[in-house]
This record gives C-alpha cells, sequence and structure tokens, in this order.
C-alpha cells in the first residue's frame, strides 16, 4: 500500500504519440519481399564486378552461430537471423564466356546443413559430421581450382575481420598447404560490397530518412515537450519508444541534450543531458534506425520559444545558417577519388577561410551505421585518420554529413553555441544530394 501510495506522486510518463504516420511503414513480410528482392539483385548484378575489381577468383565467408561475419548477414536473405552451426558461402567467379562473350556471372554455393533457398545452390546436400563438411569445403575448392581466394581478414576494417581464428584454422588445415597458400584477405571487396548502393537501395533510401526525420519531427513538438516539465531523458525515451511501436529497430540509443543561456560548455561536442527542458533551450538530438537492411543516422535541433517570442531569435537563425554553409562547404569537397583525409582537410581550410569554427565527423553509411569506406574526421581528431580515412570516395556511396559549428550568439550575451547537424546524403559520382532532405530551420516547440 504504501508503495502505491508513493507511486501515485511519481510524475506521468510523456504521452505517447498518435497512431497515425505520413510514412507508411511496411509490415515484415513485406519487408522480406523488398530485402529478399534487392539482395537478388546485388549478387547478380554488383557482386561480380566487385570480385574482379578486387582480383579474386572465389571469396569464401564462414561463420558460425553465434559468432557471426559482420558481412553475412548482408548476404543471406531474410527471414535469416543467425549462422546454422557452421555456415560456408562460396563465390567463385565464373567469369565470360570465351566463345560468346557472355558474362557468367558469380556461382554461389553453400557447404551447410541447412539450405539458403533459391539464393545459394546447396553443394552439401546430404550433410555429415563435421569432419565432412570441411572436407566437402575443400573439394569444392580443389574442383574449382582458384587462383586466389578472398577471406574476410583485416587489420584495420572491422567490418571485413569476420573470420574467426578457430575458424581460419579449420579452413587452412582443410584446404591443405596448396590450396591455403592461395588465401589473401577479402578486405577491398568486404569495403566495396558495404559501401556501394544499388539503383533500388537509392529509390528507397528517401523513405527511411522521412521515417526518422517525422519521427524527430513529433519529438520537437508540443505534442511531447512541454516546457519546464519534460526531461532530454522522456523525450529520448519518446524517440526510442516511437520507433518500436512502429516496428522499426534502432541501431543505439536515441539522446537528447540542451544549450542555454548562461550554461556554459565548451568543447569539441555541447549539450547538456538529463536536464529538464526550459523556455529559451536550444534542443538537440541524434537518432538512428535500421530498416529494410539500410541505416539511416540524423541529428537535429529545436528551439523552445520564451514566453512572447513568436520566432527564433535572429542569432541563433544565423548560426543554422552558418552550419547549412559549413555542409555546403564539406559536400563541395566530395571529388571521386578523393580521400576522406583530402575531403576533411579541404573541408576545414575553406571554413577557416571563411570564418567558420567547424568540427568535421563525417562517416558512411548504409549496410550499418558506421559503414566501412571514407572516414572524413572524427569528433576527438580533426587530423588525417589512418587507413580509414585514406580510402577513397567512391560513386554510388552514402554517408551522414555529420558535424557541428560554434557560433557567438549575441542575444547569449555573445555565448558560444554549437549548430550539431547530421543529414543522410549519397554521392552519385558527380556531386552529393540529400535523401531526404536537410534542416533549413529550427523545429520550434511553443
Amino acid at each position: 500500500m504504501i508503495a502505491a501510495a508513493l507511486l501515485s506522486f511519481l510524475p506521468l510518463p510523456v504521452l505517447s504519440a498518435p497512431q497515425d504516420f505520413p510514412v507508411a511503414v511496411l509490415p515484415h513480410r513485406e519487408r522480406h519481399q523488398v530485402v529478399n528482392g534487392i539482395l537478388k539483385e546485388r549478387l547478380d548484378d554488383l557482386l561480380p564486378g566487385l570480385m574482379r575489381a578486387a582480383g579474386l577468383d572465389m571469396w569464401i565467408v564462414a561463420n558460425r552461430e553465434y559468432a557471426e561475419d559482420p558481412v553475412y548477414l548482408t548476404l543471406v536473405p531474410e527471414p535469416v537471423f543467425a549462422a546454422r552451426r557452421t555456415t560456408l558461402l562460396v563465390f567463385h567467379d565464373l567469369g565470360v564466356d570465351a566463345d560468346s562473350g557472355q558474362d557468367l556471372g558469380v556461382e554461389r554455393l553453400t557447404v551447410s546443413r541447412y539450405g539458403l533457398g533459391d539464393f545459394y545452390a546447396s553443394a552439401w546436400p546430404d550433410g555429415g559430421s563435421d569432419e565432412e563438411q570441411w572436407a566437402r569445403l575443400a573439394e569444392v575448392v580443389a574442383e574449382r581450382d582458384p587462383a586466389r581466394i578472398g577471406i574476410d581478414t583485416s587489420r584495420s576494417w572491422a567490418a571485413a575481420d569476420g573470420l574467426s581464428h578457430g575458424l581460419h584454422t579449420r579452413l587452412t588445415e582443410a584446404l591443405g598447404e596448396d590450396l591455403s597458400g592461395r588465401l589473401v584477405s577479402a578486405e577491398d571487396l568486404c569495403i566495396r560490397w558495404i559501401e556501394t548502393r544499388t539503383a533500388r537501395e537509392l529509390e528507397i533510401y528517401p523513405q527511411l530518412i522521412a521515417i526518422a526525420r517525422g519521427v524527430i519531427a513529433e519529438a520537437f513538438s508540443n505534442r511531447v515537450i512541454t516546457p519546464g516539465v519534460t526531461t532530454t531523458d522522456d523525450v529520448a525515451s519518446y524517440l526510442r519508444q516511437r520507433f518500436e511501436d512502429l516496428g522499426l529497430d534502432i541501431w543505439f540509443q536515441p539522446y537528447c541534450n540542451v544549450q542555454r543561456n548562461g550554461l556554459i560548455q565548451e568543447g569539441p561536442i555541447m549539450g547538456k543531458t538529463g536536464s529538464v527542458i526550459r523556455r529559451g533551450d536550444l534542443v538537440h538530438t541524434d537518432v538512428g534506425i535500421h530498416y529494410l537492411r539500410l541505416c539511416t543516422d540524423t541529428q537535429e535541433m529545436a528551439y523552445v520559444l520564451r514566453e512572447g517570442e513568436t520566432e527564433v531569435p535572429e542569432g541563433i537563425r544565423r548560426a543554422m545558417a552558418i552550419g547549412n554553409r559549413w555542409q555546403d562547404i564539406l559536400t563541395e569537397s566530395f571529388d571521386l577519388g578523393r580521400t576522406g583525409n583530402q575531403i576533411l582537410a579541404r573541408t576545414r581550410q575553406r571554413s577557416e577561410a571563411e570564418g567558420i569554427e567547424c568540427c568535421v565527423y563525417t562517416h558512411p553509411l548504409g549496410l550499418f551505421g558506421h559503414a566501412a569506406g571514407p572516414t572524413i574526421g572524427m569528433w576527438d581528431n580533426q587530423g588525417p585518420t589512418p587507413v580509414r580515412g585514406d580510402w577513397p570516395l567512391a560513386a554510388n556511396t552514402c554517408y551522414a554529413i555529420e558535424g557541428n559549428v560554434t557560433v557567438e550568439v549575441p542575444e547569449w550575451g555573445d555565448q558560444r553555441v554549437q549548430i550539431k547537424l547530421e543529414q543522410d546524403a549519397v554521392f552519385h559520382g558527380e556531386g552529393v544530394r540529400y535523401l531526404g532532405g536537410r534542416q533549413t530551420e529550427f523545429h520550434i516547440v511553443k
């Protein structure tokens, strides 16, 4: 009874969102159809060229349940959730027919106890013991006699380093000295597979971003925020619950923070969490969803009007305009073949010339939230990033255009504030296009 009485005095939770939503979210069965259609196109049309560019005749992706290779779930159809026991995928480049000139594509096999539908032909249909599975893999490789066999090992790229030590040992033992001597890192192939988007993926990407931005718009409104009552944690919880109600996965916990006149902060990233949202606050959030096997990553900002205010103060609006100018400088620096480190250096040089104080931490986006591809700065390192920053920019790759600008606001006694922005975009090869628009005006909470 005492506990119940105490609970009656606790603050009520933030109200749940309305059930209507302006962007359609597919039920799971329909999502499977979309994902599998895209996967077939990627395997049929994209993979052969990527394997040849990487100089690989064969690619082996080996993984076990509970220790899946990061690329494994990007290669198998829905609704596959995990590797079953030991799952071995084999990709063999059949090349081009010498007589007809026809591209024969890539042969796709699974040497595993469980099948993978029409996507992979079974090379071990009758199953057997663990030893027999590895022996059968060795037969499959020997029959095709590839010169270079790619395996997922990498010193610098986590997404290309999915082959465990134990499976690497089993693989080399099974192949024997001759065939195991042909094993090479499939690092380049893994990165290019992860970073490259097809026309179909780029067609659906804007819908994903519209969903993410739509939920942020709900959270940054009086439907959710009551100044003086609602906390930043309430908003973060609302965002997570709203995505869950829509049947969408998040790939990191949403968070929310405030900047306030008189709340002095300095550092690479400004913003106070765990605070009641008050009138006159700048509010910021960062959210990322995973839907149809693609990730979004979005940061937007709101302003809470003071009593008597009808619009955002001019100095804060100017700060947003400076943030948008920084975005333009960054995206104008994208050029085919230019590395992430080169883009970073050019962006910072041009920003400094225009008197813009910026921090750049833009990253590839796609099958993972922090995907493989050129790193363009890090929030704690505005100089070159070894290896990952040296990766060259390729066409049909997507990025979270992420960073901040620091600006003095006259209405706040020239206090420095940060405009922290992140919007998702594609580099087609000749320029950058925002996939779902970008924020140019603040969300307003009245």
